[in-house]
């Protein structure tokens, strides 16, 4: 048992600290929720009720949509592009142990099984990661499309305005306020990661170079 916590310490407690995150963002959301229509003269809405409307589903997936879309631009880029210097990157000097053909590893008894298969299914496993977060990602956007629209119709509802479907909702100017409102945190965040990883160190952090290294030594 304390081997497998050991394993697997990271994800377990990163796991845990979105479950407390996002049980407290509902609880504080019904609060808020309930406040503001009491505010309006509105009869109180249950927890259930609140959780599986539009106003909460809005507001997780469209914070989801950026966070995704982050990582799959990430993945991406570095595949591509390096920044001298950075723990975040391959050195540009090298050639990096990501960027080898695993065509040539096919008899390797350790690899992957799909690696010693190949065919059609090693060429979606070599672009399985950046494919993963761009589905997640668009499956985000897609839930914050629908829960935005029922929670904007509701809100028009209460002001006597007509209802709007989805496309209408995703066409607006609010749709896409919430959503680049969050993709620029996400790319100055990682940006701040990249170009404070040249120069700061955290030593026993996998995301740190080692704190003896040259500011000109790239990646980890």
């Amino acid at each position: 048992m304390r081997s497998f916590w050991r394993s697997n310490g990271l994800s377990i407690t990163l796991l845990v600290m979105f479950l407390a995150s996002i049980g407290g963002q509902a609880l504080a959301g019904h609060r808020a929720e309930n406040e503001d229509r009491r505010d309006h003269g509105q009869a109180p809405e249950s927890f259930v009720a609140y959780v599986t409307g539009g106003q909460f589903a809005e507001a997780v997936f469209e914070n989801w949509e950026s966070e995704f879309l982050q990582m799959a631009v990430y993945v991406m880029l570095t595949a591509w592009l390096f920044q001298r210097g950075s723990a975040e990157s391959k050195d540009p000097d090298a050639r990096a142990p990501q960027d080898e053909d695993p065509r040539k590893h096919a008899r390797d008894p350790e690899a992957p099984r799909v690696v010693r298969r190949g065919g059609w299914r090693l060429a979606l496993y070599e672009n399985s990661l950046a494919l993963a977060f761009g589905a997640l990602f668009f499956a985000s956007m897609a839930l914050h499309a629908v829960g935005g629209a029922r929670a904007f119709n509701e809100e028009r509802l209460l002001h006597g305005e007509p209802a709007t479907d989805v496309l209408g909702y995703v066409s607006s100017s609010r749709f896409w306020f919430e959503s680049l409102q969050n993709w620029q945190s996400e790319f100055l965040a990682v940006f701040t990661i990249v170009v404070l990883s040249i120069v700061l160190r955290q030593r026993g952090s996998a995301q740190s170079k080692p704190v003896h290294a040259p500011h000109r030594k790239t990646g980890k």
